[in-house]
């Protein structure tokens, strides 16, 4: 009995479920019915749009046929450009992609950064930017050697002949960066009392050397480097100036003052040939 009542019960409730799947429907479609005007009408205007969106590309879409490149070339040759550009010649100019081009143009050795667009009706315009040179980077402890952009950056970092008038910064690897902006930030200020920075030089124990191009060393040491190159410009430098032949280095690893090594004879600390003056509170 009890499975006979199990059975009727799961009929009608199986009855009902399609009773429900069938007033779905029938409302479904009434509803399609209803509107079928206004269905018909969205489905027509979807494939028109698709239909001219792809007969506007096919029209719009023509071959690459010129390219028009600006910028201020040194180091970078049109050539080049033209060679890299090529192959983006086949594709048309809706669907030529701009990042792609920016990213070949960029691989470029001395290109910092490219813009690209359209131009049209069938070409592409190209601005360059090369890359601005500011010194020579020899890394202490690799035999990293390459240039030094206007931001500290280091690239071309294989090269072997970098050009000699440009000055020296020496670094462990992986300081570029803060070497170079003690050079740009020191470089300007040493111009203004009539001084010339040739090199600078982060040793591995943090120790800052400056070299000057009348010769002169600047030791600032590992500590308080940006009050000693204040000192050294405000404080040493006058002497310097009114005696630029007879100064081998300017010592400003002091509190309050520094000492000047007089005579041409090399740079060791220990040299004997060199007299030294010191100069406190200054």
């Amino acid at each position: 009995m009890f499975g006979l009542a199990n059975t009727t019960s799961n009929g009608k409730r199986r009855k009902q479920a399609q009773v429900r799947e069938s007033d779905e429907a029938s409302v479904r479609f009434e509803w399609l019915h209803a509107h079928r005007q206004r269905v018909l009408a969205v489905a027509l205007m979807m494939g028109v749009a698709v239909v001219l969106w792809f007969a506007v590309r096919s029209i719009l879409d023509r071959p690459i046929q010129r390219a028009e490149i600006s910028g201020k070339f040194v180091q970078v040759s049109r050539v080049q450009i033209e060679q890299v550009l090529a192959p983006f010649a086949r594709q048309g100019y809706v669907s030529i992609n701009l990042d792609a081009v920016k990213r070949a143009l960029e691989a470029i050795q001395w290109i910092d950064h490219v813009r690209v667009a359209r131009d049209w009706p069938d070409g592409v315009r190209v601005f360059v930017t090369e890359q601005v040179a500011v010194a020579r980077w020899d890394a202490t402890n690799s035999e990293i050697k390459g240039l030094l952009n206007t931001r500290g950056e280091l690239f071309l970092p294989e090269a072997r002949d970098l050009p000699a008038d440009l000055p020296q910064l020496k670094g462990p690897a992986g300081t570029e960066a803060e070497v170079a902006k003690l050079y740009l930030d020191t470089y300007p200020r040493l111009l203004t009392v009539g001084l010339r920075l040739s090199r600078v030089t982060l040793d591995e124990r943090g120790a800052w050397n400056l070299n000057l191009s009348n010769g002169v060393e600047v030791r600032l040491g590992r500590q308080d480097v940006a009050t000693r190159l204040e000192r050294f410009i405000s404080a040493a430098s006058p002497v310097i100036a009114t005696r630029t032949g007879d100064v081998a280095y300017v010592d400003m690893r002091y509190s309050n003052g520094f000492s000047i090594g007089w005579g041409h004879a090399t740079t060791g600390d220990n040299d004997s040939s060199r007299g030294t003056s010191t100069h406190g509170n200054v």
